[in-house]
């Protein structure tokens, strides 16, 4: 297929992977780049314009303040010191983390939940998308702590869910080869 801009642009989509934080260095994204990242979700399909998610920056003296939480979480959770550590290692080791927070409107008449989570789902993979196109490395992270209800009450007003944590940074190396994922031909099918 012959090179343009839009192929070059699929091109960068295709070779996107998740990046896990130990392998996240500095720099982190700037805020000029994390308002492009936002920008960029926001572009997800919104059908009624609800805008059911918030994206949280954690950086700065919010990193320890994190960190804090997940060893009170661990410890919470019947951890040790030796886990509690470890949890709040995990909190200060990507150079910047956002959380993710959605809000959906379980009652609205015109906007099923499906339909809002969705949304959710897709400002999330523009983000990361955008993350990724800016040279920058990142993953979604969740478990058991999105259910701890301190950690919950640090980072949702009521009515609000946490779905976990985007590390960013930048790439210790670049990732390459086939998707994990078993395939287009798992993933796309004939109906009918």
């Amino acid at each position: 297929m012959p090179s343009s801009p839009n192929h070059d642009a699929l091109q960068t989509l295709l070779g996107r992977y998740s990046v896990g934080p130990k392998h996240l260095l500095e720099p982190g994204p700037s805020n000029e780049e994390l308002a492009l990242m936002v920008a960029a979700a926001l572009r997800a399909p919104d059908h009624g314009e609800l805008l059911p998610f918030r994206f949280k920056r954690v950086a700065g003296e919010a990193r320890q303040r994190m960190a804090d939480l997940f060893a009170a979480a661990a410890r919470a959770a019947g951890k040790d010191e030796a886990g509690a550590a470890m949890d709040a290692e995990r909190a200060l080791r990507p150079p910047l983390t956002v959380a993710v927070v959605a809000r959906i409107d379980l009652g609205h008449p015109q906007v099923p939940a499906h339909e809002q989570w969705a949304c959710v789902g897709g400002a999330l993979s523009n983000f990361l998308n955008a993350a990724h196109c800016l040279g920058y490395g990142g993953k979604m992270l969740s478990g058991a702590k999105v259910r701890d209800p301190g950690i919950t009450a640090a980072f949702c007003s009521p009515g609000e869910i946490l779905l976990g944590w985007i590390a960013l940074g930048t790439p210790a190396k670049r990732a390459s080869g086939p998707s994990r994922k078993g395939g287009v031909e798992q993933a796309l099918q004939d109906w009918g």
